[in-house]
């Protein structure tokens, strides 16, 4: 069957890893998600899915790494990142 979804991907490399990570979530939840046609699922089960992606990547909101400063030997600054996903 083909899609007639007019979605444009951002990231289309992407693409393979929320699938991965999209079936790992649906196997945690007691989702039986297949490859292929899962219109038997309720939109419950399907939005749970969903939801919970959300909640994890937004979670990952915030990252803090450190980095050696390049112009001073033996110096590191603490980097801090703060995104948001926006729809």
């Amino acid at each position: 069957m083909t899609s007639r979804s007019s979605n444009k991907a951002a990231v289309p490399e992407a693409k393979t890893a929320l699938d991965k990570f999209k079936y790992e979530v649906a196997s945690e939840l007691g989702v039986p998600l297949t490859d292929g046609y899962n219109g038997d699922l309720t939109s419950r089960q399907n939005g749970s899915v969903g939801g919970y992606m959300v909640n994890v990547i937004v979670a990952e909101g915030h990252k803090e790494f450190k980095r050696n400063l390049r112009s001073v030997a033996n110096h590191a600054r603490i980097i801090e990142y703060d995104y948001r996903i926006t729809f």
